[in-house]
């Protein structure tokens, strides 16, 4: 795929989700690829796709330990499971569950996921309320969803580190999405070679209220911290909770098909950044009207 098509579908993707999240209210549906099941395989190190056609979950193993990074929708929890376990993983070798941010879509299976593998849920402050609650927190299109509460183990802090076997993964915290959105990186090895891979929480407004927010009164600042925080970040692979949005699984088919750097895309986080702000200007503007 050329990285034209590749960035017009992230574009569109991020256009999806917006519009979907933001129509719940009416239609109280979600796209059907969110619990389609698709096979798990390896992206780089020892870094794994365990999630849904249309939602990521990422397996990180290192030196017989082993995190994952969110659950998807409550009722895939599964089919995570199952794409663990397709692995050679049993659940119950999971030491932590991080997440990228509180909503259903992300953190709708933690709970089942944390009873079935005995794992330490590790999450920001900002999104500890949304998970032990199993609400969203802040007035959007969707706050009247409900998911599994989860109680979180350990507060995350912004540049925290979490170690995985001879892995460190870094929290950095980029909020406006939601109160506690967090982005994760970590540099694996592969071929040789270190890579360094970010896993962006979301950026996009996606039925968030920008102005007047009564819940969450700084989130449109807290948007434009992010951007800039998540902008300055250098990435060679980028692994989003929407895989569409990065192209995860094209790129797995492009790498099976002979492209040994199908995952490298230097510039891939930059126009995820560039497009969410632009997106989330206009909307700024339309609300403020």
């Amino acid at each position: 795929m050329k990285k034209s098509m590749l960035f017009a579908g992230a574009i569109s993707l991020t256009l999806l989700v917006g519009i979907r999240l933001a129509s719940l209210a009416a239609a109280e549906e979600f796209p059907a690829e969110w619990t389609e099941p698709t096979r798990p395989f390896r992206i780089v190190g020892d870094i794994y796709y365990v999630g849904t056609k249309g939602l990521a979950a990422y397996l990180i193993r290192s030196g017989g330990e082993a995190v994952l990074i969110d659950g998807t929708m409550p009722e895939n929890a599964a089919l995570v499971e199952a794409n663990v376990e397709a692995l050679g993983m049993p659940l119950g070798d999971v030491d932590i569950l991080l997440l990228s941010h509180a909503h259903i879509d992300h953190a709708g299976a933690l709970a089942e996921l944390k009873r079935h593998s005995g794992a330490a849920l590790y999450a920001s402050e900002g999104d500890r309320w949304a998970l032990e609650n199993g609400k969203h927190d802040g007035d959007s299109a969707y706050s009247f969803l409900t998911f599994p509460p989860v109680t979180v183990d350990h507060a995350l802090k912004d540049g925290e580190v979490v170690t995985v076997g001879s892995l460190e993964l870094t929290a950095t915290l980029t909020p406006g999405h939601t109160k506690g959105c967090t982005t994760w990186s970590v540099p694996v090895i592969e071929n040789g070679e270190t890579l360094r891979v970010v896993f962006p929480c979301s950026l996009s407004v996606a039925g968030n209220v920008l102005a007047g927010n009564m819940t969450y009164p700084t989130i449109a600042a807290d948007y434009r911290r992010s951007f800039g925080t998540v902008g300055a970040m250098e990435a060679d692979v980028v692994l989003p909770s929407h895989p569409g949005l990065g192209g995860v699984l094209q790129r797995a088919a492009r790498r099976d098909a002979g492209d040994p750097r199908a995952f490298v895309d230097r510039a891939l986080l930059k126009r995820i950044v560039d497009d969410a702000r632009a997106a989330f200007e206009k909307e700024l503007s339309k609300a403020k009207r």
